[in-house]
């Protein structure tokens, strides 16, 4: 099976939905730059030396800017796989979508979204080791 590792929600003010997790929910929160979408690494649980969960079956995520993309603006999951590259023509086989090409997350593994048969946004990754 491919677990999933990781989820991931739109914000229209990435430093507000920071607080709001760190304040209600204990979350740590990552502002990352430009350069990485200012996507913001949010940290849910204890993670070891590579940033995985310690404790079986929790996840970490983040926060990612909103934009009038609709098929992307709703909260998703990461599916964890060994093999983007053959899941993604699995996801085109079975009548889902591929929104454009794998790309290299440094120090993370290599990401696409797609869509599935019901329109949902997912995503996938192949963790680098």
């Amino acid at each position: 099976m491919n677990p999933v590792i990781h989820f991931e929600m739109p914000a229209e003010d990435r430093k507000r939905m920071a607080h709001f997790y760190e304040k209600v929910f204990g979350w740590k929160t990552q502002q990352l730059g430009e350069d990485m979408g200012n996507y913001v690494l949010a940290t849910t649980t204890e993670s070891d030396e590579n940033g995985r969960p310690k404790k079986p079956g929790a996840i970490n995520g983040g926060f990612f800017q909103k934009t009038d993309d609709k098929p992307a603006q709703y909260p998703s999951v990461v599916l964890a796989v060994e093999d983007i590259e053959k899941h993604s023509k699995k996801v085109e086989e079975a009548g889902g979508k591929v929104l454009g090409e794998p790309w290299d997350v440094p120090g993370v593994g290599l990401y696409v979204s797609f869509l599935d048969t019901e329109g949902n946004r997912v995503g996938m990754i192949q963790p680098a080791i």
